[in-house]
């Protein structure tokens, strides 16, 4: 009788045993449609596959499905140069290059104060044509940019051509601060600040500009928020504080419907403004074009913006990539939405291409310049 229940008793366990496992595997998650693709291309792909291309690849397109035209996939190697471009600094040599219709070269239309290259001797208007003995002409910019960018220190030699001479300088790489905002006299008392993004430092830069200006005369401002592409929400509230009087500034409701509104204090900027627009003016920079509009502090200048109505959030995945995710809405200090509307100038100006190839290269004068010129007749 011993025997036969301790028999039973085996029996009894092998099956609860059996009932544990089963419901174990049933209980545990199939492997997803991408985990099961990316094994079948591993495994019986007959290329060759690289595993981290396609898991970019399979991310970049994930997020790209969503619809949503203001979220993207940031790679690990390119994130370095995504927080760079937050950071408004960068490890370079300091200058600014313009490919050449003819492939000829790179025409050298900036070089940084105090920076390496102007150190090394590059000037305005030279011509790149080589970076460490290669040969660049007929090369894309980003292609140039990459042989020239490199570890903080060490040094990369340039060859130009200067006035039909070539020339071959060494130059170190270092950290290089990019200007967010320069200011400039114009005629009969107008002084003209160009903010390049609402990035970091911007409303620092932006407000020293002002300032700058005003002790060397200024009685009118023109704010150029042109191929500005956006920034840091903080920065945009810093600056509009500065300009605008006690109000509501800038409204945000995040992806759980939380509310936010930035508001200013009395203090403000007491003088007559503009602002000049175009259709590369994103994010931030129009919801400072549009706050200044609905307070009636600027007449807004130039071509109708883009239309951006969500803010993004960057989000680490891990593995030194990101994304770029949309996570809540934003509005005028009104409460109004600029998604697919933009802000429409109070002076419409329309430019040619050539003409806006050249705003955005910076090579046109002031002179040259209809939506700058339409900005100082208005003021007067």
């Amino acid at each position: 009788m011993k025997k036969k229940l301790l028999t039973i008793g085996s029996y009894v366990l092998v099956a609860m045993l059996a009932t544990v496992i089963t419901l174990a595997l049933v209980g545990e998650n199939p492997p997803s449609k991408l985990d099961r693709l990316e094994a079948l291309i591993e495994n019986r792909f007959i290329g060759e596959a690289d595993s981290q291309t396609l898991e970019d690849a399979a991310a970049a397109a994930m997020v790209k499905a969503t619809g949503d035209r203001w979220s993207y996939y940031i790679s690990a190697k390119d994130y370095d140069a995504h927080r760079e471009q937050e950071e408004n600094a960068y490890v370079g040599v300091g200058i600014t290059i313009q490919p050449q219709e003819d492939e000829s070269g790179f025409l050298i239309i900036m070089v940084a104060d105090g920076g390496p290259a102007k150190e090394a001797g590059i000037e305005v208007n030279d011509l790149l044509i080589g970076v460490e003995d290669q040969d660049i002409r007929g090369m894309t910019t980003d292609e140039v940019g990459a042989l020239v960018k490199g570890e903080e220190g060490t040094k990369v030699s340039l060859t130009v051509m200067r006035k039909g001479e070539h020339m071959t300088l060494s130059v170190e790489r270092r950290r290089i601060e990019q200007p967010v905002a320069e200011g400039e006299m114009l005629e009969d008392g107008i002084g003209l600040v160009k903010i390049n993004n609402f990035d970091a430092r911007c409303a620092e830069e932006t407000i020293s500009a002002i300032e700058k200006l005003r002790t060397e005369g200024a009685k009118k401002l023109i704010l150029d928020v042109r191929n500005n592409p956006g920034g840091f929400a903080d920065e945009l509230v810093k600056l509009l504080d500065y300009l605008l009087p006690e109000g509501d500034l800038f409204r945000s409701v995040s992806f759980d419907g939380k509310e936010q509104v930035d508001t200013s204090d009395e203090n403000f900027l007491d003088m007559p403004m503009a602002v000049l627009v175009n259709g590369d003016s994103y994010s931030a920079a129009e919801f400072f074009a549009a706050a200044l509009q609905e307070y009636e502090a600027a007449v807004v200048v130039g071509e109708p913006t883009v239309g951006k109505g969500y803010y993004q959030q960057t989000i680490p995945l891990g593995d030194g990539s990101a994304v770029a995710l949309s996570t809540g809405k934003y509005f005028t200090p009104k409460g109004n939405s600029l998604a697919d509307k933009g802000v429409i100038p109070t002076v419409r100006v329309d430019v040619d291409e050539e003409t806006a190839a050249a705003i955005y290269y910076g090579t046109l004068s002031a002179g040259e310049d209809p939506q700058l010129q339409a900005a100082i007749k208005a003021l007067k």
